[in-house]
């Protein structure tokens, strides 16, 4: 009896672990820890440390959008990461999904259909085709770390009423 109850659940776990497998690695990136050949870097990404909360206007890049700056920090083949402060008007993105981390700045922002309050600490996960839009700040001004996977196409945005 003590043997059947510890040999079922090893049974069970790796039953367990088979079956849920190849979901895993469709969920999670390869980690390429043991490469054979050391992997060259991507173009642009290098080992850094950036104060978010110190970034000013000043210190990003100004975009088409009047009211958004922007500067990317990392870029790979499978996503980007950028610091933006400001505000843009109501759009989607057809060919990659966006994750925002509100760093500064409250207020109600689009997502999808409904406007939602946002506030630092927040994490917004836009799928692609998403309608999003940070459209009225009531305190400060939005920045946010964004992450566009995969790498988001200059001309994918598609701005709407």
């Amino acid at each position: 009896m003590m043997r059947t109850a510890v040999a079922l659940p090893v049974a069970l776990a790796f039953v367990a672990g088979i079956a849920f497998s190849p979901v895993a690695q469709r969920l999670l990136p390869d980690a390429h820890a043991q490469a054979s050949a050391p992997a060259a870097a991507a173009p642009g990404l290098a080992p850094m440390i950036i104060d978010v909360a110190a970034l000013k206007d000043a210190d990003l890049g100004a975009t088409p959008n009047p009211d958004l700056r922007s500067k990317g920090y990392v870029a790979t083949p499978n996503g980007t990461i950028a610091v933006q402060m400001g505000n843009v008007a109501k759009h989607f993105h057809s060919n990659a999904d966006e994750i925002q981390y509100i760093v500064e700045g409250t207020g109600t922002a689009w997502l999808g259909n409904e406007k939602r309050e946002i506030r630092p600490g927040m994490l917004i996960v836009i799928p692609r085709g998403t309608h999003h839009a940070g459209t009225e700040a009531t305190s400060g001004r939005f920045k946010a770390i964004a992450i566009k996977l995969p790498p988001q196409d200059p001309k994918d945005t598609t701005f709407v009423n």
